[in-house]
């Protein structure tokens, strides 16, 4: 199989490198932070016996100082002598392992957009993926890693700190992807992103990188489906909005857009996070802590709200949104809060309280009794697709609406 030219791909040199910033700059600095503050008001209340500062106060501080100077150097020396390391090529490569490769993802997924503006050896380029490498988008290497090629593509697009790798997720059970090849005829596609960039730039690229394996795919495209899961549904939307020129649009041949536990209406969980950062800001104990989640990715903080609901959607395609939840009923207070842990039912069915909802000819699948990371390879969730992306005709596939299915273990709603 053909691979792109990457140079020596993400590194555990590398990655330690990275984690010694943070230590430093997050860790050490929160901590420095933290004492100073609660030192203070020690000290403070002493002084004002005293009528000044007192020798021990001095003392502490000075004392202070120095420690965590030594620490902070000590620090930055190993930061250094990693990366020197690293460029003499001593250390071993993360993308040699699928638990190399899932670490590097959720490090891009936390800091992603900070690892590119840096140009950290760790920051992901989108990519199409096969065996844990990325698949050359020309020509030779379109053809070399689809040798099966059909006129059918199925594009599979992972969530936040994800791989495509986990769709591989289910014990044994082929996945979404094998599935639909080998009973329906679909081309599975899978793509790799960094997650902790912001999902319009994401989609951005991913338009772009589809008109190049359109332009290089070995035989005429004639569909074009996706699956997002969680994230991914919010980057597939994000790149069907991308006006791209008429000879590189691809968007006429998608058919489907299948998104699974996606927060088209937002995450409680970001929203939880900058609830706590408003609280810590008061306490001055507290406050340090807020700089840890004030890093987190642009990636992250575009989970708060979505996609604007005014997003472009595709006109032909049939869209099937898939929520799970802990619950057994979608109207239990469990689905309303938590969902699947992760996403509330109503914000992974786009269908706000007393709000339009976003999709409202779209099929819902309700998965009950499973979390967020169930929807990636769950036996509800294969019957449906086999019946939203049954083999047909393009024609037919954009003429046609077809009915809701209920899934194995899931409820259409």
């Amino acid at each position: 199989m053909s691979r792109s030219p990457r140079d020596r791909g993400a590194t555990a040199l590398e990655a330690a490198a990275v984690a010694t910033d943070h230590l430093e700059d997050l860790v050490l600095g929160s901590v420095r932070d933290v004492h100073t503050s609660v030192a203070g008001r020690v000290h403070g209340l002493v002084d004002r016996v005293a009528g000044g500062t007192t020798l021990p106060h001095r003392v502490h501080d000075g004392v202070a100082v120095l420690a965590y100077g030594a620490v902070r150097t000590g620090l930055r020396a190993a930061g250094r002598g990693l990366r020197e390391a690293d460029r003499l090529g001593l250390g071993p490569t993360l993308d040699a392992s699928p638990r190399g490769r899932f670490l590097v993802s959720a490090i891009n997924g936390l800091i992603g957009d900070r690892l590119r503006d840096e140009g950290s050896g760790l920051a992901i380029e989108i990519g199409i993926r096969d065996n844990g490498a990325d698949v050359t988008v020309d020509p030779a290497g379109v053809a070399a890693g689809f040798p099966d090629a059909t006129d059918a593509l199925v594009v599979f697009v992972h969530g936040l700190c994800e791989t495509e790798e986990t769709w591989d997720r289910g014990g044994g059970q082929p996945s979404y992807g094998a599935r639909l090849a080998a009973e329906e005829g679909w081309s599975p596609v899978y793509v790799r992103v960094n997650t902790g960039l912001p999902v319009a730039e994401s989609g951005v690229a991913l338009s772009a990188l589809l008109a190049r394996l359109v332009e290089h795919w070995p035989t005429e495209v004639r569909r074009i489906a996706f699956v997002g899961h969680s994230m991914g549904g919010l980057i597939t939307r994000a790149a069907c909005a991308v006006h791209t020129p008429a000879e590189h649009d691809w968007k006429p041949l998608v058919t489907d857009i299948v998104t699974l536990g996606t927060p088209h209406l937002g995450s409680p969980v970001e929203r939880a996070i900058e609830r706590g950062m408003r609280l810590s800001r008061r306490v001055p104990e507290l406050s340090p802590y807020a700089r840890v989640f004030e890093r987190r990715s642009a990636g992250v903080l575009d989970l708060h709200d979505g996609l604007p609901d005014d997003a472009a959607q595709v006109p032909q395609a049939h869209y099937h949104l898939v929520a799970a939840t802990l619950s057994r009923s979608p109207r239990h207070p469990v689905a309303e809060t938590l969902g699947d842990y992760l996403v509330p039912f109503r914000s992974a069915i786009a269908k706000p309280r007393g709000g339009r909802e976003l999709f409202p000819r779209a099929d819902v699948l309700h998965v009950p009794g499973a979390h967020h990371f169930d929807l990636l390879n769950h036996e509800a969730v294969h019957t449906a697709l086999l019946g939203w992306l049954r083999h047909r005709s393009r024609k037919s596939a954009v003429g046609e609406q077809g009915p809701p299915t209920h899934g194995n273990g899931g409820v259409a709603v």
